[in-house]
């Protein structure tokens, strides 16, 4: 019976606050409607759409797409969204409340015709409070436009649309306000850790009310460790906060390692009654910074191994569904990363969300330029008006994040030199901490061009608490000795520069870590690191000219997911698991590739390289060991140091032929670990491996199936590039299908599609109803591949 009264209590609660997923009965259109006149209002112009939406991927790429190679060629305009839903007449007296976590870009919103909001920043979350235009008992129509037709306006792929979840929040006029709860560790130690909580409740009714406010903590097995409370009383139409302290005994403090998670049950009760619940997870940890120690997490140094990310999917494009967010938060960790960077804009909750429970620490980032924009049409055209709104909206969102542990308020900003810099440095960081006051602030920043002097930068730097580098590794010395208490961190590095900016934090306390510029390929600023063939200009990627390029080539991870030889030799140095791989540097036609610092000389982990036979090839060996031994089908070719001194590699001059190449790390003279690469022979078969081969039913849920064309004896044949055609059966549809090769000209949703060196990606997303999926690939002189999905209940 205790148990059946629980039960009942807490959905007694839990019904105060009514949220639910509207992602889905969205209608859309593309056109220039303006002023909530959207066009062709008949039903059949309009198609229907399942949010999370972004509907430039959905389109070839464009060699005059307005977007040009910074938008990666792709389509944009304006794109309308409709819902119409009834407001049951138990919304009468409540407080109903749309939540947008991201629309690009310049968004307007309509409810029965009144316009009742507009946001420009594309990757700003926000609330619409629908209520006074509400037809209670009746029909309602929503629109939503979103507006990115104004090109070039970003420097990377934006995508288009409603590319965010959509959530409705219905509650008592009285309720937690928006990001209301804040729950931040204050002190810890091994014994207990205090906590403290502050609440802040919107009275939206006409008169004022009387609070009793009450925090449950609970442990992350859901045993109750804590309860504050607090009394008071809140103005019609003003808000009232209050705050209190909380001791938890034998805490289990959050890490990468260790990512615990705690819950926070604030319960607001008025006039006798509970009025709103709203259950906030957090961790317990905390954060320094200092020259002396570096970077502590929990009191203990650790150094940032980080990669730069921007937020787009690849086939996907900007769509920010869950399972995507946390797919990358999955494949940054499995390549060593204990760090990102939101380069250069808030992030889907859903990737922090993912962090939190995965493990991995977040420089979450704000905006790429201040005032002065880098684009015609980009932030800049309303960043005296919105920065205080859009600043507030990232720190209150993100601020229970556990992974969060440094604010970035910029990138690369184009007055970083200036008074008008110092002065919004001051003011944004100000901003900040008139919030939260937890975490450093920082901000990504590069030199001053031919003939600035770089110390001009000092007054910016001193604005922050860590003083964030942009490939400017050869000024952290020098710059240590005239200011010993600064604070660096590579918010950006070259890929050509791992093992030297490993050295430089690994040496020095006071740089904290390194972000490489990138963690993954993405989509958008077309052809930074693109490697040229012999005699072909070199042409910078911001000097455009890269087309048909739609992407960034500069990841360590490529946009299949797969990691390129840079990320295991990068893991190898930061000494992060791994401690042998062998690459092959692709011999040049006729020359030298031209290269950049975002692009060293590519190499490839296969041992297939038909017409070389008999030429020398450089064979690249990472090791954590004190010496590598190389064999070619079972011949030992020699043996070398790979240690510190040699930077974690070794270089062989290998022959081509066919077979088996393998090497041996070599601990004490004794091998230890071997690492094959083997040749490929003709292509025989197709394989097809999901990630996950059961998900929910829920329209939302996504496999991500890798599709690889083999040999005879398993092998990926890395020459092969055939044109796969992929068939479902079942209650589910093709979401995106790509490869990694960044000029190919078809869309992402193109089916058939070719892979690329052997490979290409395929994702899945679930339809809404339980059941079995098979999905069949199929290419010419290749037997079909096949293999069931099952979409099980989300209920």
């Amino acid at each position: 019976m205790l148990g059946l009264f629980a039960c009942c209590i807490n959905h007694a609660l839990a019904a105060q606050r009514e949220v639910v997923d509207w992602n889905s009965g969205w209608l859309f259109s593309i056109g220039a409607g303006a002023d909530g006149n959207a066009p062709g209002a008949e039903a059949d112009s309009w198609r229907a759409v399942v949010l999370p939406h972004d509907w430039s991927i959905e389109n070839p790429v464009s060699k005059d797409a307005p977007s040009l190679g910074d938008g990666g060629f792709f389509q944009t305009g304006i794109g309308w969204y409709r819902r119409d839903f009834d407001a049951p007449a138990s919304w009468r007296d409540r407080q109903v409340v749309i939540e947008f976590e991201g629309i690009y870009m310049n968004a307007g919103v309509w409810l029965n015709g009144a316009s009742i909001a507009g946001r420009p920043y594309g990757y700003s979350s926000f609330f619409v409070d629908l209520t006074p235009h509400l037809r209670i008992g009746g029909k309602n129509t929503l629109l939503v436009r979103a507006d990115n037709s104004a090109q070039p306006n970003c420097r990377w792929y934006s995508g288009s649309g409603i590319y965010r979840p959509v959530r409705l929040h219905v509650t008592a006029p009285v309720r937690v306000a928006p990001w209301g709860v804040f729950v931040a560790t204050t002190r810890l130690d091994a014994e207990s850790v205090s906590v403290r909580v502050e609440t802040t409740v919107a009275n939206g009714g006409k008169s004022a009310a009387g609070l009793s406010l009450e925090t449950i903590i609970t442990d992350p097995a859901g045993r109750e460790v804590a309860r504050v409370g607090a009394e008071g009383r809140a103005a019609p139409g003003a808000d009232f906060t209050a705050a209190a302290t909380a001791t938890l005994a034998n805490p289990q403090p959050w890490s990468p390692e260790t990512p615990v998670l705690y819950r926070a049950v604030t319960r607001v009760r008025s006039g006798g009654s509970v009025v709103d619940e709203v259950v906030t997870p957090f961790g317990v940890r905390t954060v320094r910074v200092s020259a002396e120690r570096g970077f502590e997490l929990n009191g203990r140094p650790l150094k940032l191994a980080g990669g730069n990310v921007h937020h787009d999917h690849g086939p996907l494009g900007a769509a920010a569904f869950a399972r995507a967010e946390e797919r990358k938060v999955e494949l940054l960790k499995a390549a060593g990363f204990n760090a990102a960077r939101t380069s250069h804009n808030p992030p889907s909750p859903a990737f922090l969300d993912a962090c939190d429970r995965l493990g991995l620490l977040v420089m979450d980032e704000a905006f790429d330029g201040w005032k002065s924009g880098k684009n015609p049409h980009d932030y800049g055209v309303w960043f005296d008006e919105w920065w205080r709104r859009d600043l507030d909206a990232m720190v209150l969102r993100d601020r229970n994040h556990p992974s969060v542990v440094l604010w970035s308020v910029g990138n690369e900003m184009f007055e970083r030199g200036n008074a008008d810099g110092l002065r919004i440095a001051h003011a944004l960081t100000r901003r900040i901490r008139k919030i939260d006051t937890t975490r450093p602030v920082t901000a990504g920043v590069n030199g001053m061009g031919k003939g600035g002097e770089w110390s001009r930068l000092d007054p910016l730097f001193a604005a922050f608490d860590v003083a964030g580098y942009n490939y400017e590794l050869g000024r952290h010395a020098a710059d240590h000795e005239r200011l010993p208490r600064r604070v660096i961190v590579a918010a950006e590095s070259y890929l050509s520069e791992t093992f030297a900016n490993w050295a430089a934090a690994h040496n020095h306390a006071y740089v904290i870590g390194d972000f490489v510029w990138s963690a993954i390929d993405y989509l958008g600023e077309a052809g930074i690191g693109r490697v040229f063939p012999p005699g072909e200009p070199i042409v910078k990627h911001w000097e455009g000219g890269q087309w048909p390029w739609h992407g960034a080539a500069c990841g360590d991870i490529d946009l299949t997911g797969l990691r390129k030889p840079g990320s295991h030799y990068r893991n190898i140095v930061w000494d992060r698991g791994e401690k042998l791989h062998v690459a092959v540097a692709a011999p040049a036609p006729g020359g030298e590739w031209g290269v950049s610092p975002w692009a060293p000389e590519p190499v490839q982990a296969h041992w297939t390289w038909s017409g070389h036979e008999g030429e020398p090839l450089a064979v690249e060996v990472y090791s954590r060991y004190d010496t590598v031994r190389l064999y070619l089908n079972g011949e030992l070719l020699g043996e070398k140091p790979t240690t510190r001194a040699e930077e974690f590699k070794a270089v062989f001059s290998v022959p081509y032929a066919p077979g088996k190449l393998e090497a041996a790390g070599v601990r004490a003279g004794r091998e230890t670990e071997r690492f094959a690469l083997v040749t490929a022979s003709a292509p025989a078969r197709l394989r097809l491996t999901p990630d996950r081969g059961r998900i929910s039913a829920d329209g939302q849920d996504l496999s991500f199936v890798v599709v690889e064309v083999l040999d005879a004896n398993g092998v990926v044949v890395p020459s092969a590039d055939h044109s796969v055609r992929y068939t479902l059966d079942g209650p589910a549809a093709l979401a995106g299908i790509g490869s990694a090769d960044l000029t190919d000209r078809d869309s992402y949703r193109a089916n058939p599609r070719r892979v690329f060196q052997g490979r290409a990606l395929v994702i899945v997303r679930a339809g809404d109803k339980a059941g079995t999926v098979k999905l069949t690939a199929s290419a010419p002189g290749l037997p079909p591949a096949e293999f069931t999905l099952y979409m099980e209940s989300s209920r």
